[in-house]
């Protein structure tokens, strides 16, 4: 295993313990930061799954993006209708559109511009991107899936 896979393993189990807690305190109606809860129907048990997600404004929008590669939120939102974000005690039911690439590279970069350093760096820790600058992150749109929250 190289010591790239390690810390991109190592990140993924912190990330997993800090979304025990985010999850468990938006449950109490805790809300904070961009955080939501996203629940989506899986796309073979149709059981509802709960994932803690960072909804942004972006270019006048609200968005999701994709922070690890293989999240199973994405290839359930891909199969659902529509999805419920819960902030705290309330909770919306909206419909998750896919950006095509094209269009995610400009998103990406405001990403990159707008948020903490650490977004960007989470981006090269997790294989999505080379390098955490705008550019390298927008390079990689074709890996970096990106949906439009809109109203049902």
């Amino acid at each position: 295993m190289t010591q790239d896979t390690q810390k991109a393993q190592n990140y993924r189990r912190m990330v997993k313990r800090i979304n025990k807690v985010i999850t468990g305190l938006q449950r109490i109606g805790i809300a904070f930061g961009p955080m939501q809860l996203l629940t989506v129907a899986g796309r073979r048990t149709g059981q509802p799954r709960t994932f803690p997600i960072a909804v942004l404004p972006l270019a006048g929008g609200r968005y999701i993006v994709q922070a690890f590669p293989n999240a199973a939120w994405v290839a359930n939102a891909r199969a659902a209708e529509t999805v419920t974000l819960t902030r705290g005690r309330r909770s919306s039911t909206v419909r998750l559109t896919e950006v095509p690439v094209d269009e995610r590279r400009p998103l990406l970069r405001e990403v990159v511009e707008t948020q903490p350093a650490s977004a960007a760096r989470r981006y090269v820790t997790n294989g999505l991107a080379e390098a955490p600058t705008p550019d390298a992150v927008a390079a990689a749109a074709d890996r970096i899936a990106v949906f439009r929250v809109e109203k049902v």
